[in-house]
Parts: structure tokens; C-alpha cells; sequence
């Protein structure tokens, strides 16, 4: 589906993605494991363009994209096949939950805005939220307001959902809620990326772990080797610090 090759960014001096190469096949949940700093980020908002790499090319689907010689228009194309889950929600305070899962296809899409509202009301009902149409960000929980923003992706019917460490905001008591929508698309046959510390979670819901550090994909490698078969001495320190009920 998405074919990644040579992708390299650096900040100033400091080089936070070293020449990845991976593929993402339909329907893979991939977890992109990693100690803080190690680039996981930054590689997602790379494939999305919301950092311009410096070398690389992504193959979305027969669609081949230059890093350098991209065009807005192609990286506008691109976005629209992609969602994007933000760790800090990224809600419009000023608009409430169905406004804000709207707001792209109105927007973006030029979609008309009674088609938009029963699209918006859809995506809610998803993910829990029927009840919750006209409430502001600042009336919900952090998990809802992430699960808002799981909608608002949802909306406009991605290929391919990033989620940037979707839990990393919420306290404890929300954050099955969001990791129990996550499984549910993960169920349904979303392809996904979720850069998580959540090793529970990535053990039971994705089918493949990119581990990356300092830079570089360290192992990529199915989940169930990743995590009972692995005999790096790295990786196997990496689990037990975090810990696997985490």
C-alpha cells in the first residue's frame, strides 16, 4: 500500500531519521515503538507532510512522490487519503464536537453542510460520542475530546489512519476508552501507524512493531516475535523498562 524508501530528516546538525525503507501493507496496524527522541514522531509527520523531509520518496499506491520535487497540490492529494491523530487533540475550542469533525469537509471538501452534519453525527456515534454533538472541547474528558478527533479522521474515510501517541495526554482513566476505539478500527481492518508507549496495547492490537532508536529502524518484525521471540538484549531492556501492562 505505502511504500517508504530512504527517508531522511534532519534538524540543524542533528539527523533524526536515517534513510528508513519500510511498507505498509492494507489492513497492518503497525506500532512504532521507541525511547523518547528516537524520531517516531517526526516520521509520521513526515509521511504526511507536515514536516518536509530532506531526501526520500513514498509510493502511496502506484502514486510515487519525490521528497524534494513534491508539489503542494500532490501533498493536498495525498493528505486526503490519510487522517492524522494528534497526541494534543487539536480541537477548535470555539466549535463544538460535530463543528469540529466537520470542519474539514466543509472546508476542504466543499461538501455540503447538511451531507457533512450526517457524515459528523456518523463518525461520533463510532466512537461513543451520540450524546455529546454540541458539547466544546472544554466540556469533555481528554478522552473524549481524542475520541473527537478520532472522528473527525474517520470522517473523511482515510486509506490510512497516524496516530501520535493518541494516549500520551490522557490520565489513566481515560485512556482504555480511546485505546478500545483504536482496537475497534484495528478489528474493522483500518490500516494504521500509532507511535504508543502503551506495550499492552501494541502487544495485543497491532500485527507488526517498527522499533526505531537514535534515527534508525532497529527491528521490524511482526508482533509476536517482536515480543516473545526477540532475542535483541536492546529491545528486550526497552519492554521491561516501560513495562508490558503499561
Amino acid at each position: 500500500m505505502i511504500k517508504v524508501n530512504n527517508l531522511s530528516k534532519s534538524f540543524d546538525n542533528l539527523e533524526v531519521l536515517k534513510n528508513f525503507s519500510f511498507e505498509v501493507n492494507k489492513g497492518d496496524v503497525i506500532a512504532i515503538l521507541g525511547p523518547s527522541g528516537s524520531g517516531k514522531t517526526t516520521l509520521l509527520r513526515c509521511m504526511n507532510f507536515l514536516e518536509k523531509a530532506d531526501e526520500g520518496t513514498i509510493d502511496f499506491e502506484g502514486d510515487l512522490v519525490d521528497i524534494k520535487t513534491v508539489s503542494n497540490k500532490k501533498i493536498s492529494e495525498i493528505r486526503k487519503r490519510t487522517g492524522f491523530v494528534f497526541q494534543s487533540f487539536n480541537l477548535f475550542l470555539n466549535k463544538t464536537a460535530l463543528q469540529n469533525v466537520i470542519e474539514g469537509l466543509i472546508v476542504a471538501r466543499k461538501m455540503d453542510k447538511n451531507e457533512a452534519e450526517k457524515i459528523g453525527k456518523k463518525m461520533l456515534d463510532k466512537v461513543g460520542l451520540s450524546d455529546k454533538y454540541d458539547y466544546y472541547p472544554s466540556q469533555l474528558s481528554g478522552g473524549q475530546q481524542q475520541r473527537v478527533a478520532i472522528a473527525r479522521a474517520l470522517a473523511c474515510n482515510p486509506e490510512i489512519i497516524y496516530f501520535d501517541e493518541p494516549t500520551s495526554a490522557l490520565d489513566p482513566e481515560t485512556i482504555s476508552e480511546v485505546l478500545n476505539v483504536i482496537k475497534d478500527l484495528a478489528d474493522e481492518g483500518m490500516t494504521m501507524l500509532i507511535v504508543t508507549h502503551e506495550m499492552n496495547f501494541a502487544k495485543n492490537v497491532s500485527n507488526r512493531v517498527l522499533f526505531i532508536e537514535n534515527g534508525n529502524i532497529i527491528k521490524d518484525t511482526s508482533t509476536k516475535d517482536f515480543f516473545f521471540a526477540n532475542e535483541n538484549e536492546r529491545i528486550q531492556s526497552f519492554i521491561k523498562s516501560l513495562g508490558e501492562n503499561r
